[in-house]
């Protein structure tokens, strides 16, 4: 049997990639301007497949178009962060629980915490600690609420991305994170739920306070 060659990625695909690296790591800061033809030079290819991810980014919520400044970085302030906070408390504890009581392998969620620990750049660490969320989430056993989750996923880490750059946490956060991911293998899926409902809670109130972000309160849960 013939095997079928591995696709070569897109260029639009590359250029999406890379355009969401540089801002999610910080190199493209919310309010800088998105210019075709200058992305167009840098990846070495045309137009077409800068325009064609910039229009994706625009539906996830990282860039804005205008049409006084074209294209720009999202850019974020209070309200942006309640927005997508106020989604993923409602939705990530809850996806942590069922997780945990289905006893679904959080392997991932280990493996990505060790990368954090073992990164050389924060542009790394930031990496390996979004896919620790994701690691939670995704084994919950509802395809949708994990696709709804990863729908806000890149919203957060610019929220992140901006508050880290401004006061960076990263010890903080890695302890937290240690806490929430042995209680969820202790089997303790209220606690752990707890825990990331406090961990997501207490990190949008420090990098933006006047966010307002209500204390959310779920059969007596924090």
């Amino acid at each position: 049997m013939t095997s079928v060659p591995t696709p070569i990625p897109s260029r639009t695909q590359y250029v999406l990639e890379e355009i969401k690296r540089r801002i999610l790591t910080g190199r493209l800061t919310p309010g800088q301007a998105l210019v075709e033809t200058d992305l167009a030079a840098q990846f070495g290819v045309s137009k077409t497949p800068v325009r064609e991810a910039l229009k994706t980014l625009a539906g996830t919520g990282l860039v804005v178009n205008s049409q006084y400044k074209g294209v720009t970085v999202r850019m974020v302030d209070a309200d942006m962060a309640r927005e997508v906070y106020d989604v993923r408390l409602l939705l990530e504890p809850e996806a942590l629980r069922r997780a945990v009581r289905r006893g679904a392998s959080l392997d991932a969620a280990r493996d990505a915490l060790a990368r954090a620990d073992r990164a050389a750049d924060t542009a790394e660490r930031s990496l390996a600690n979004r896919e620790f969320h994701r690691a939670l989430y995704v084994p919950c056993g509802n395809p949708l609420l994990g696709r709804m989750l990863d729908e806000v996923r890149d919203q957060a880490a610019l929220v992140s991305a901006v508050a880290w750059a401004a006061d960076p946490s990263w010890d903080r956060e890695a302890g937290e994170h240690q806490e929430i991911l042995r209680l969820a293998l202790s089997g303790d899926a209220e606690a752990a739920a707890r825990a990331l409902h406090a961990h997501i809670a207490s990190f949008v109130e420090r990098a933006f306070p006047s966010a307002g972000i209500p204390a959310q309160e779920e059969d007596g849960q924090a």
